[in-house]
C-alpha cells in the first residue's frame, strides 16, 4: 500500500509531515529522512488502531462483518 505524504520545513529547522489520506496522521523529525521514517511508523500505528476499532465495532454490533481486502 502506498501513501502520499506532505513534508514541510518549519522555521525552527524541524520537518513536519502529514498524510492527507489519513485524517489526523502527523509526525515530525529533525531531518527530512527522520520525518519520513517517523511518518512510516505513524501510518503503521494509525492503520493498526483503525483495524482494532473496526474489530471492536463488528464484535459489538450484530449484522456487521469485518472483511479484509487488498488494494
Amino acid at each position: 500500500m502506498m501513501f502520499d505524504i506532505i513534508l514541510e520545513k518549519e522555521e525552527d529547522g524541524y520537518w513536519s509531515v502529514h498524510c492527507p489520506a489519513l485524517k489526523g496522521c502527523h509526525s515530525q523529525g529533525s531531518s527530512k529522512e527522520e520525518a519520513i521514517e517517523n511518518m512510516k511508523e505513524a501510518i503503521e500505528l494509525y492503520l493498526e488502531v483503525a483495524h482494532e476499532k473496526a474489530m471492536t465495532l463488528t464484535n459489538s454490533q450484530s449484522g456487521l462483518s469485518l472483511v479484509t481486502i487488498a488494494v
